[in-house]
């Protein structure tokens, strides 16, 4: 694995993951970030360019510096804002990104994506490959831009071969993270759908950082399923986690969650309720076998990662 020193340029710096990506890579690279949000104690040595990637100011960045790496993490997953502003933010910005990678001549691109965008299907397989069918919208219309953005890398990285294009799509983070996995698993009482009980692949974010290192630091390119420790079934981490839970019927759980959406009283739009019902675990075969890379956390520590609520 190449580790000589690279101007890496990474979007969505400020979110928590991001965060950690920066903190992780700035001690053996030189660190840009793009991220119009501020970044709470910004390591010394970190340009941070608060610009919205969308803006022509991010092609003068490119113009001014030599970036060799661009980790594309800048994604907005917000459910409650409009189709509009996702497609603006999410797929403008990004084929903006593509573009000046390709135009300035960057050797390097990794681009998170999920594993949310096969989608929990009741007929899926065992476990997901790569080569899967990207289903995660059929339900869910707020994973659509993900899958474009997918797509578009994926388009980018056969179009453009002498660019290192990485896609990962790890399966549930948690941690310090806020997405739907860990908000859910930290409620103080969690609901599960009678009848069902589906196994689950959660991952610990330092892992994910750990993914994103190995590829931006590797001269590997291609799709790549990130998982964490063995799958155990939903009601087990709840267990673990030492919570109560609150089974109810799928239908009326989809109802009281509608409402709750519509009130505001909930964060969790009735869609999400698929990922406790069906599964979505994907094949890691080709991560281990091709990127090296391998979960450090073990299951006990990755689960109670959940209850990281802070730094």
């Amino acid at each position: 694995m190449g580790t000589a020193p690279k101007t890496i340029l990474v979007t969505g710096m400020c979110g928590r993951l991001g965060q950690l990506v920066v903190r992780e890579l700035h001690r053996t690279h030189r660190v840009i970030g793009v991220d119009r949000r501020p970044f709470d104690r910004l390591p010394a040595d970190v340009a941070h360019h608060e610009v919205d990637l969308r803006k022509k100011k991010v092609r003068d960045i490119f113009r001014s510096e030599k970036v060799d790496a661009v980790i594309h993490l800048g994604v907005m997953h917000d459910p409650r804002k409009s189709s509009a502003d996702h497609h603006s933010w999410n797929v403008a910005g990004f084929a903006k990104l593509l573009g000046y990678v390709a135009e300035f001549g960057v050797k390097k691109l990794v681009m998170l994506s999920s594993s949310n965008v096969y989608g929990p299907q009741p007929d899926n397989p065992q476990y997901l490959t790569e080569d899967a069918p990207l289903l995660g919208g059929a339900n869910f219309s707020d994973i659509r831009d993900l899958i474009e953005l997918d797509h578009l890398a994926q388009g980018f990285l056969w179009k453009h071969p002498n660019v290192s294009t990485v896609i990962l799509r790890p399966v549930h983070i948690v941690g310090t993270v806020r997405n739907a996995a860990s908000n859910f698993l930290r409620l103080g009482v969690v609901p599960t759908l009678l009848g069902f009980d589906p196994l689950i692949q959660l991952i610990h974010e330092s892992d994910v950082v750990r993914a994103i290192v190995h590829a931006v630091e590797s001269e590997v390119r291609g799709i790549f399923n990130i998982a964490g420790p063995e799958p155990i079934p939903l009601s087990r981490i709840i267990e673990r986690l030492g919570k109560p839970t609150l089974p109810v019927p799928t239908g009326l759980a989809k109802a009281a969650l509608k409402r709750l959406w519509n009130m505001r009283l909930t964060s969790f739009p009735a869609p999400e309720l698929d990922h406790i019902r069906y599964i979505c675990m994907v094949d890691d075969a080709r991560a281990r076998h091709d990127l090296g890379f391998t979960p450090a956390q073990d299951l006990a520590s990755t689960i109670e990662a959940v209850n990281w609520g802070r730094w």
